[in-house]
């Protein structure tokens, strides 16, 4: 699975952010909690300068209750920050507003107010956090000069700042497991892959270690065709009537079905990486991850 991005776009992303980054004080890193190796962009971390990073990792509630509190301790252990978080329910984003004013400084004689920028790979939920920070701390928002087109900084409190930023995807993949996860979350387009290749390939990870998961959702087949990938889709698109001439399923929209119910959390809770395993990514994922998944 080898995937070209428009260059183009990622390095306008990367200049704005570049822009941005020099002027704020701590990164709000923001993965997705199902997939928190895959959707940590490694070519952000020459970015960042030493600037303090905090991890999130957002949309927890879609990721498996027992695995995420692994990642946060592996992420502890390497010395960053983290923490779950419901961006969409606004669960943990209290305990997510102490850590960032417990990094918060203020140095005699500064003049600006503090300044905490998000940023992460598209589709990770960065506008849905803010959003949970602006409902409850917001005062004002406002355009800065000097920034490229005039970000806008979001005031979150008497002497705090906080911006958002362009997703900043990789530029190509290589590695056919961290396409497949970042496919499966949301974060490449669909029309960039073989959707059909893409359900088995989530299939196969449920069957193998969440093999409730389906027939909790769709029911039991009838048959002995549990472990097969194939014979699921059909079983699907024959429970949800997607039937096309000739009482054959429609395998394009049993697909998009399938799909749809895991990125949306109606198959249950899923975690697609575990930490001690050999993560899937072109290169070094900056501090604390890294490709041999050792402890």
């Amino acid at each position: 699975m080898d995937i070209q991005w428009y260059p183009g776009h990622m390095a306008k992303s990367r200049r704005e952010l570049q822009a941005r980054l020099k002027i704020t004080d701590l990164v709000i890193e923001v993965v997705d909690a199902r997939a928190p190796a895959s959707t940590r962009n490694p070519d952000l971390q020459p970015l960042l300068s030493g600037k303090p990073v905090v991890l999130v990792l957002n949309k927890s509630d879609l990721a498996d209750p027992q695995v995420t509190p692994q990642w946060q301790a592996w992420f502890r252990r390497r010395e960053t920050p983290c923490l779950a978080v419901d961006s969409r329910r606004g669960v943990g984003v209290p305990e997510l507003l102490e850590m960032i004013h417990l990094h918060q400084e203020r140095p005699a004689g500064r003049l600006r107010p503090w300044r905490a920028v998000v940023v992460g790979i598209p589709n990770v939920g960065k506008s849905a956090l803010i959003n949970q920070l602006a409902r409850r701390r917001a005062m004002a928002v406002a355009d800065r000069p000097g920034v490229t087109r005039g970000p806008q900084w979001l005031r979150l409190g008497p002497a705090l700042e906080l911006l958002d930023t362009p997703g900043l995807l990789w530029p190509k993949f290589t590695d056919p497991a961290a396409a497949l996860h970042l496919a499966l979350v949301g974060a490449i387009a669909e029309a960039r892959l073989d959707a059909s290749e893409l359900a088995v390939r989530l299939l196969e990870i449920l069957r193998d270690r969440y093999p409730q998961a389906l027939p909790r959702r769709y029911g039991e087949p009838p048959d002995d065709g549990q472990n097969d990938p194939q014979r699921w889709l059909d079983w699907i698109g024959r429970r949800r009537g997607l039937l096309a001439a000739g009482g054959k399923v429609d395998q394009e929209r049993a697909v998009r079905v399938l799909l749809g119910d895991f990125r949306e959390g109606r198959l249950g809770p899923v975690s697609l990486e575990r930490p001690g395993e050999a993560q899937a990514s072109p290169g070094p994922l900056g501090p604390g991850v890294d490709r041999s998944g050792g402890a």
